[in-house]
């Protein structure tokens, strides 16, 4: 029976068979292709590489694609041989949860202006944040800029798109009571502790997974960060099917180099005598996933006393702390290792405001007090 939607069957004698149309004769009835494989997914992908190479030679029949189809072929021919494995399976459940569902019975040629709204406005109505809505919205719109260059879609109906504003994330950072509270908490772990390397370092939590002691350059007193782990799903035919990436850092500017303070020298070489794994933070001598750091993070947080909260603050608390003392924004950015400047002062300008106050204050030192004039006449 054929899966649904799909021209794909299971055989009689164990294989698969996909039907797709090849053309039509003189009389106008369709004339069907097949290809064979053993497996469901070697069936899909030569379907999805015929279909292409009919697009390719201008097949008219091929034409009237549906986007369930077009979005199948587009993710694994254009998209996942260039994206590393994470943003395959963001960009693949984005697809699978949102666009697709949606978009399921429409054909590409249909798709107008005012479909792409209605999706908006539901997506919208799901209360999903603005700027999940928009990531999504730039995916489908890649995905149509793709189909529109292999006159799959005419016209271009994802302009002039309403979005949902932008809405500024408010930054928390930890008080300096509770980084404190926090701090001795970690200190008393066993081994390296991720909440000191994210709180002095500013390290995401998947560059403190795959960080290694060779990383760490004890004589100039610098840390390399050079890989990053992530949990990645796998198999998108079953629901809970997935594995630990180690991958490059996020972006080229996450490749950086963070110095060290003294007291974090001594710290890690503490440590480094103790540990008989490659990795800093370890897990039974292995490196510590993401989702190992989170839970033993959640531990502490309850030891310590302080309100509920997510790691990812240790990273915001580490900048807030770093423009309290005054460190310039392009200096952070860099620590941060962050694609830009611009980024670092969308996300910290209320954290700034305290630093600029200080500087209007300085500046009013410089001004001419009235009262002083008039009395000196």
């Amino acid at each position: 029976m054929a899966k649904k939607g799909e021209n794909i069957y299971k055989r009689k004698d164990g294989r698969w068979e996909g039907r797709y149309i090849k053309g039509r004769n003189k009389t106008g009835s369709i004339k069907y292709g097949y290809v064979y494989a053993k497996k469901y997914k070697e069936v899909k992908t030569k379907l999805i590489v015929v279909k292409a190479g009919l697009i390719e030679r201008g097949d008219k029949e091929v034409k009237e694609e549906l986007v369930k189809e077009w979005c199948d072929f587009w993710l694994e021919s254009e998209v996942k041989p260039v994206v590393k494995s994470s943003t395959y399976a963001q960009y693949h459940w984005l697809c699978s949860t949102y666009i697709v569902p949606y978009f399921k019975n429409c054909y590409l040629h249909n798709l107008a202006t005012e479909d792409i709204q209605k999706f908006i406005i539901t997506l919208e109505k799901q209360d999903l944040a603005s700027g999940t809505i928009r990531n999504i919205f730039t995916l489908l719109k890649k995905m149509l800029i793709s189909a529109k260059k292999q006159q799959l879609l005419f016209g271009s109906p994802y302009k002039q798109i309403r979005l949902p504003h932008k809405q500024k994330k408010t930054i928390a950072a930890l008080s300096r009571g509770d980084q404190r509270r926090l701090e001795a908490v970690a200190l008393n772990e066993t081994g390296c502790s991720p909440i000191i390397l994210s709180l002095y370092l500013g390290l995401r939590i998947g560059e403190i997974s795959g960080l290694k002691w060779s990383d760490i350059d004890f004589n100039n007193e610098v840390v390399y960060i050079q890989r990053t782990v992530s949990r990645v799903k796998t198999s998108f035919k079953t629901e809970n099917k997935t594995n630990i990436i180690i991958s490059s850092p996020k972006t080229e500017q996450s490749y950086r180099l963070v110095p060290l303070s003294k007291k974090i020298v001594y710290y890690l070489l503490d440590k480094k005598k103790h540990s008989q794994s490659d990795y800093v933070v370890t897990c039974k001598n292995n490196l510590a996933e993401p989702r190992v750091i989170r839970y033993r993070f959640k531990s502490s947080v309850k030891k310590a006393g302080i309100s509920d909260t997510h790691f990812h603050i240790l990273r915001h608390t580490f900048a807030t702390r770093c423009i309290e003392m005054g460190t310039d924004i392009t200096s952070l950015s860099k620590l941060l290792g962050h694609t830009s400047v611009k980024m670092t002062l969308d996300i910290y300008t209320d954290s700034m405001l305290e630093s600029r106050k200080s500087i209007v204050q300085k500046l009013d030192q410089l001004m001419i007090n009235k009262h002083e004039n008039s009395s000196a006449s």
